[in-house]
């Protein structure tokens, strides 16, 4: 993610679990809240967040993004912890792949889950942990009509994927 000049246009990501870098035109917000079967870490985007992406009605929280809508060549990244009993990340769709050293597997869909926020594209990747039946959920959502430059950036985030914590 180095610019045409040669200086570092990325910015990093650290929780003490996964360590990435993304571009500093980008933001990150981390939201603190555990939900029974998954864990929000942080939503890496384009566009400022808007809103807690997470709403509770009585005992049920659902969550989502953090923005309404993606403006054009907008991208938002969330990363996720999850848990379910049997869930086996090798039988999830898509395509074998590693990220940060981690057995995943990798889908595209269009538009897919991030039909909500207007975008044309998702990218959604289930990266193993050494927990059984845990996984480490990232959903891209992208909104072109750059589609192939987002793309990139957002695989270019994955490479620079290092887990620190099971």
């Amino acid at each position: 993610m180095a610019s045409p000049r040669g200086h570092d246009s990325s910015a990093a990501f650290n929780n003490g679990f996964v360590t990435f870098r993304y571009p500093t035109s980008w933001s990150a917000t981390v939201w603190k809240g555990r939900i029974l079967h998954f864990n929000p870490m942080v939503y890496v985007s384009t566009e400022t967040a808007q809103h807690d992406p997470c709403r509770t009605t009585g005992m049920e929280t659902v969550c989502g993004w953090p923005v309404s809508r993606l403006q054009r060549n907008g991208v938002i990244v969330r990363w996720e912890n999850r848990g379910f009993p049997g869930v086996d990340v090798g039988k999830f769709p898509g395509t074998t792949t590693s990220v940060g050293g981690r057995a995943a597997r990798i889908a595209v869909q269009r538009p897919g889950i991030c039909r909500s926020v207007g975008a044309d594209e998702t990218i959604s990747v289930a990266i193993s942990r050494p927990l059984a039946s845990n996984w480490t959920q990232v959903d891209a959502c992208l909104r072109g009509p750059n589609l192939s430059a987002l793309e990139k950036q957002v695989h270019a985030l994955l490479d620079t994927a290092r887990f620190t914590a099971p």
